[in-house]
């Protein structure tokens, strides 16, 4: 037992307000960088409204390069968040950020096929181990009971980025189009790729590795944080894949997760790389119009999917929290479909298959953290993203090739419809008692 966690009766801060004080100190600089992020990962779907016909690029092109991020992401991640162990958060996210940022605006430049390939690569290369390197730090900083939110919290900056990205994508795609020689897609790569770089120098700033580096927390504050922290740890004593790598990887419950990842990356990514193209089919406007109305999915999802998390902390259950957004992906997808003639309820079913989509992967990562701890934690978290986020790389590229099979994206979303009901089956697999605490 170490002094803090000793210290923390004596005099112990109300928890509550401890956790609170946490969150408003961290929580909101990591989503602005995750919103940096996701941005800079997804603005493709706006940019391939007029980039396809300007380069000549067919929609197989299109879905092949949106999905060839992940191969990059795939090789990376588990060595990038074993490397955050060894050089702390706040480096590893500082180094990530800036590099992604230059691959970023490089994007404004493609001219081929090939380019435009390496590029998102070379994306995924830089971008790997951000998402899963955040959750292993929150798990510094948050116990296991309060963790489901805080995730929430953190992934809701993915439908943020699409809420106040949409908009703007559309805006300077419009109003930017011709300006010193450049379209309109090629000044949006430019422009969003800015605030990737400048909050990549901040991080070295604003994070502090753990609750015992931050200065703005009282000594009892991190007593109280440690004691609960320890109690999770002593839960996991006995796990060898708390302490192993191979054991980790040898772990039956982290191919279940992976395949869940999988299941839940096909129908996230699958709704952020074609929702723009989706909207655009109900005959809304211009990209302007595209953009205002594309971020009303990206709006929904941001509210219910922190009610999601929240609701799952109050009532110690993760597994129907996850199956029900699988359930809404399908029932919103295939919706929107049958309710394409009518443009009002086709966004209303997309606003559902987005809330279920991203409330997916907040649900999936608190129940990981709930199996998972010490180096188990971090190889085992960036092995179930990485190698389950290989369905980012399906999704698109399997949507693009069936649109330009039979014209139509239908048959495409009707594919991401099933792996939500296989995720859901999956997830009803799992022991009660193992992800119900």
């Amino acid at each position: 037992m170490t002094t803090l966690s000793m210290a923390a009766p004596l005099d112990a801060p109300p928890k509550a307000a401890v956790y609170r004080k946490v969150a408003f100190h961290i929580m909101p600089f990591l989503m602005l960088c995750y919103v940096a992020a996701y941005l800079d990962r997804i603005n493709i779907g706006f940019a391939k409204l007029h980039m396809l016909n300007d380069l000549g690029f067919s929609e197989t092109a299109y879905g092949l390069g949106a999905g060839l991020f992940f191969i990059g992401y795939l090789i990376f991640e588990v060595p990038s968040n074993l490397l955050m162990m060894r050089i702390g958060a706040k480096r590893t996210i500082s180094r990530i950020m800036i590099l992604w940022a230059f691959v970023s605006a490089c994007f404004a430049f493609v001219q081929t096929p090939t380019q435009f390939y390496i590029l998102r690569f070379l994306l995924g290369v830089a971008e790997a181990g951000f998402y899963p390197g955040v959750i292993l730090y929150l798990t510094y900083w948050f116990p296991s009971a309060r963790r489901a939110k805080m995730v929430a919290l953190f992934v809701g900056a993915v439908p943020l980025s699409g809420m106040l990205g949409a908009p703007l994508s559309g805006t300077i795609i419009s109003m930017s189009d011709g300006l010193h020689g450049l379209t309109g897609w090629q000044w949006m790569f430019i422009i969003e790729a800015i605030p990737s770089l400048v909050l990549g120098l901040l991080c070295l700033k604003f994070l502090d590795d753990r609750p015992s580096d931050a200065n703005w927390l009282s000594k009892e504050e991190k007593a109280a944080i440690e004691a609960d922290l320890e109690a999770d740890r002593e839960r996991h004593k006995g796990d060898a894949s708390t302490v192993s790598l191979l054991a980790t990887f040898k772990d039956p419950r982290v191919w279940k997760m992976t395949a869940i990842c999988f299941c839940s990356a096909v129908c996230s990514y699958g709704v952020s790389f074609w929702l723009p193209t989706l909207v655009s089919q109900l005959k809304v406007g211009d990209v302007m119009h595209v953009g205002l109305y594309t971020a009303v999915p990206f709006t929904a999802a941001f509210v219910c999917m922190y009610l999601i998390g929240r609701h799952s902390d109050q009532t110690r259950e993760r597994r129907w929290h996850l199956v029900g957004p699988f359930a809404c992906v399908c029932l919103g997808l295939v919706g929107s479909i049958t309710l394409h003639d009518s443009m009002g309820w086709a966004l209303v079913a997309l606003s559902v298959a987005a809330v279920g989509a991203y409330s997916t992967t907040a649900m999936l990562f608190s129940i990981s953290s709930l199996i998972l701890s010490g180096v188990g934690m971090a190889a085992g978290v960036a092995a179930i993203n990485c190698v389950g986020g290989l369905g980012g790389f399906l999704s698109p590229y399997i949507v693009g090739l069936v649109k330009d099979m039979t014209g139509s994206t239908d048959n495409g979303v009707y594919f991401i419809a099933c792996f939500a009901v296989v995720g859901a089956l999956i997830t009803l697999s799992l022991p009660k008692k193992l992800v119900n605490r």
